[in-house]
């Protein structure tokens, strides 16, 4: 993970845009890539598997700058959130169904 989040800022540095990266343009950019994912799937299932890989590449990279923006710990962050899942969709009450907790 660190090679990968070393790479991207190099990518970034090399083009002296860290000066744009503040915390409200990364999270604009990461709903704006998302909306790009989501346009491969707008009116049908069928979707151009490297044009969704291309977009979803977009969203990781701006998340994981700001993530190292803001000095997030990724990995560690995820598994906490998971653990608040769990919590949250206990198997018991959530398998099968896709209701949200506050209706389970």
């Amino acid at each position: 993970m660190e090679e990968l989040i070393k790479r991207i800022k190099k990518f970034r540095d090399d083009r002296e845009w860290e000066q744009f990266h503040t915390p409200e343009n990364l999270a604009k950019s990461i709903v704006i890539e998302a909306a790009e994912l989501l346009e491969n799937f707008q009116w049908n299932s069928e979707f151009d598997e490297e044009k969704v890989k291309q977009e979803l590449a977009d969203v990781m990279n701006y998340c994981l700058l700001l993530a190292d923006g803001l000095n997030i710990d990724v990995i560690d962050n995820m598994h906490k959130k998971i653990d608040e899942n769990e919590k949250k969709y206990p198997v018991s009450k959530a398998k099968g169904t896709s209701k949200k907790y506050t209706e389970l």
